[in-house]
């Protein structure tokens, strides 16, 4: 059976974060997603294979804070 394909607002209710923090993702930290026309899709089985490989794991960029 084929995968259906999902919207930034359906995979980021999926993930449990924010639109903003997809389209994010997208441009920083090479999501998986595919532009269609003007939309950006999701498929499950992508989404999770990148997040299982560490892909939207908090990354140790230097805030300005002086913590590590």
């Amino acid at each position: 059976m084929n995968e259906p394909w999902l919207s930034a607002d359906a995979i980021a209710v999926y993930l449990g974060v924010t639109k903003e923090t997809i389209y994010t993702w997208i441009a920083e930290r090479s999501m998986p997603a595919h532009k269609v026309g003007r939309l950006w899709k999701f498929q499950t089985s992508e989404v999770d294979a990148w997040v299982r490989s560490d892909g939207a794991a908090i990354s140790d960029v230097d805030d300005g804070s002086g913590r590590p």
